[in-house]
C-alpha cells in the first residue's frame, strides 16, 4: 500500500484508528476457549469483523501468538490471512519490533513480508542501517522504525542527549531518513508524549507516525492530534486494550465496534478539513 492509498482509506473511512491485536489466552471470553479449537483466531476474526468499517488498520502484536506455541503463530498466520482477503483495505502492521544484524533482520523480513505478508513491520533502529535496510527493500511495504515511546524506560536512552544537544531519538529521525523516504519509513511516537511531537515535526514533518497509547494507556488523542497531524493526516493512532477487551460476555465483539465507533466519530471531526 503506498502513502497516497492510506491517505485515501483514511480519508474515505473518516478514520485514522488502528485496531492492535494483542490478544492474550487469558483474557479472552472464557466461552471461546470451552467451545473453539482456536480460540484466538475465532476471537480475532470477531473482532476484525466487528470494527473493520471503524478503523484503517491492524496491529497484531507477536509476543501475544508466539506465547501461545505453535498454536498461537498459527493463529497469527491465519488472522493475517483473514484481514487479507476478507478487508483488502486494511493496512496490516506486524508489531514484532525486529532489530538485529543484517543476515537474521533479512530472515525476519522474509518472514513478515512473503510469508505473513504483513504491510508493514516495526524495527528496533539500534544497530543501525544494515540491520534495517533488509526490511527497506521490498517495494510497497514499509518500516516502522521506534522513535519516542511512551513507556517510563524511555527516558533512560531516547532522551539522553550528546555534546551538542541532540537527544537520541531526534539523531534516530535524522539519520533513518537517508535510507529511505516517507513513502516506506514511519516512525513509532507514544501518544502520552504530548508537546513531544512538535519537536518530531520539526524533523520528519511528512512521515506517517504510528501512535499507540491511547485508551486504556491514557493517552489523548486531541493532544496528538494537535501537535502530530500534518497535510496528510500523518498519523496511525492505535487502541488495542479498550477495543479488544471492552467486553468480556458472549457480546465482547459488540461492545469491541461500539468503542471503535467512538473513536472512529471524533476521528472523522479532526479530518473534516481533509474531507
Amino acid at each position: 500500500m503506498t502513502k497516497q492509498e492510506l491517505f485515501e482509506n483514511i480519508k474515505k473511512k473518516k478514520s485514522f484508528l488502528c485496531v492492535g491485536l494483542d490478544t492474550d489466552i487469558n483474557k479472552i471470553p472464557s466461552h471461546l476457549l470451552d467451545e473453539e479449537e482456536d480460540p484466538l483466531y475465532v476471537f480475532n476474526k470477531a473482532i476484525i469483523d466487528a470494527t473493520a468499517r471503524y478503523c484503517v488498520a491492524y496491529k497484531p502484536n507477536t509476543a501475544f501468538y508466539e506465547s501461545y506455541g505453535v498454536k498461537g503463530l498459527v493463529a497469527l498466520e491465519k488472522t493475517m490471512e483473514y484481514i487479507r482477503t476478507k478487508y483488502p483495505d486494511q493496512f496490516m502492521i506486524l508489531d514484532a519490533k525486529r532489530g538485529d544484524i543484517g543476515n537474521t533482520s533479512g530472515m525476519y523480513a522474509v518472514s513478515a513480508f512473503e510469508h505473513l505478508k504483513a504491510s508493514a513491520v516495526t524495527v528496533a533502529p539500534y544497530m543501525g542501517e544494515d540491520s534495517v535496510k533488509p526490511f527497506i527493500k521490498y517495494p510497497k511495504k514499509w518500516v516502522i522504525l521506534l522513535a519516542l515511546t511512551s513507556n517510563k524506560g524511555s527516558a533512560d536512552f531516547q532522551l539522553s542527549e550528546d555534546k551538542t544537544g541532540e537527544r537520541l531519538f531526534e539523531k534516530v529521525l535524522r539519520k533513518s531518513q537517508e535510507w529511505a523516504t516517507d513513502e516506506q519509513l514511519m516512525y513509532v511516537v507514544g501518544a502520552t508524549q504530548g508537546k513531544m511531537f512538535s519537536d518530531i515535526r520539526k524533523i520528519a514533518p511528512d512521515h506517517f507516525l504510528l501512535v499507540p497509547g491511547i485508551g486504556a494507556q491514557g493517552g489523548s488523542l486531541a493532544e496528538v492530534v494537535k501537535y502530530g497531524m500534518n497535510s496528510q493526516c500523518g498519523l496511525l493512532v492505535n487502541s488495542s486494550r479498550a477495543v479488544i477487551y471492552a467486553d468480556n460476555t458472549r457480546e465482547f465483539a459488540f461492545a469491541a465496534a461500539v468503542e471503535a465507533k467512538k473513536v472512529q466519530a471524533e476521528m472523522a471531526g479532526y479530518l473534516e478539513k481533509f474531507i
